[in-house]
């Protein structure tokens, strides 16, 4: 089928959601069995101990948990502040999370302590913008020190679905930010995997589970075949390892390294995997490097997840670094 499509569904009762494009799976979404709190859950935190050196603190989370604040100046043991998760913990590791929470909903982003009225630079046109803006703020005209962004998928939508999506956005904001409790505790949970997609994805919806889940078994094993290549990713516990094999000699190298930097955003983003990778290519010529991280950089331009490319080792390997925004599918399978 073509086109993108966004199927939500359930994998062994948990919420879950996919995106299809042209019937092949795009990107996917599961709900871990347990309660670990993932990206965009608020706590009180009570801050524990600094780590000299580093320039962070440890934080009490409650429940149990510690979360890692990587800036923590000006902040000191024992303080209360609020704090956002920002991504998933290794196993045995803190909670990342940060100062600076953001309400994100479908239509807007409510960015306290960062006052102003803004539009998404993706819709261009003056009329739309003005019409937005006019909307917003008639719905939230006092924004004190809180700002709104309107998200590109504000374009053309109607004013009473607008103002709904802001006005309970900015409610859920201005109560957490008047929390006053003194005890380390969890304020509301971040966004589960169809609620993520409702936010984040556009697409015509679809109830073809069956067809993700076939897609979703493929992903068990390690290996992805792209015509002659075999690209195999392999996560340790130190850093994920993608092998990249051909049996084709001279230019062939470069042609399945290219294959390979095509397909690794979707394969990074289907598996869940972030923090450091190593990629061991296919023999290639020194002269064509310089086109091989040209159309690695491009595939991973339009990535949610961010990524930043590091570059060659004396072994001639590639690195780079991601963001550890999912939970690995082999935890949530």
């Amino acid at each position: 089928m073509k086109g993108t499509q966004i199927v939500l569904g359930q994998h062994d009762g948990r919420p879950a959601a996919a995106r299809v494009v042209d019937g092949r799976l795009d990107d996917l979404l599961i709900d871990g069995a347990d309660d670990t709190p993932v990206p965009g859950t608020v706590f009180r935190a009570i801050c524990d101990r600094p780590v000299k050196g580093q320039g962070g603190m440890f934080v009490r989370l409650g429940d149990g948990l510690t979360g890692w604040h990587r800036n923590a100046k000006g902040l000191a043991p024992g303080q209360v502040l609020l704090v956002q998760v920002t991504g998933h913990a290794e196993p045995g590791k803190a909670v990342p999370v940060t100062d600076r929470i953001l309400f994100k909903s479908r239509y807007c982003i409510v960015t306290p302590e960062a006052p102003g009225l803004n539009v998404a630079r993706s819709i261009e046109e003056d009329t739309e913008r003005d019409r937005l803006l006019e909307i917003a703020d008639g719905i939230v005209p006092d924004r004190g020190r809180s700002g709104i962004i309107l998200r590109s998928a504000c374009a053309d939508v109607s004013e009473a679905d607008l103002a709904d999506d802001l006005s309970a956005t900015w409610g859920l904001a201005m109560r957490v930010l008047a929390d006053t409790g003194q005890d380390a505790e969890r304020l509301f949970d971040g966004p589960d995997a169809q609620e993520l997609a409702w936010r984040d994805w556009e697409g015509a919806p679809s109830d073809d589970w069956d067809n993700v889940a076939d897609q979703i078994d493929a992903l068990r094993s390690n290996a992805v075949t792209l015509g002659t290549t075999t690209i195999h990713v392999e996560p340790t516990r130190a850093l994920v390892a993608v092998d990249v094999n051909t049996p084709e000699g001279g230019a062939g190298g470069l042609r399945a390294n290219l294959a390979m930097a095509k397909e690794l955003p979707r394969q990074l983003r289907l598996r869940g995997l972030g923090g450091q990778f190593v990629l061991d290519l296919a023999p290639m010529p020194k002269k064509d490097r310089k086109g091989f991280e040209s159309a690695l950089r491009t595939a991973f331009r339009s990535d949610p997840v961010e990524t930043s490319l590091i570059g060659w080792t004396p072994l001639g390997h590639f690195e780079l670094t991601r963001r550890r925004e999912r939970r690995p599918l082999t935890e949530v399978l």
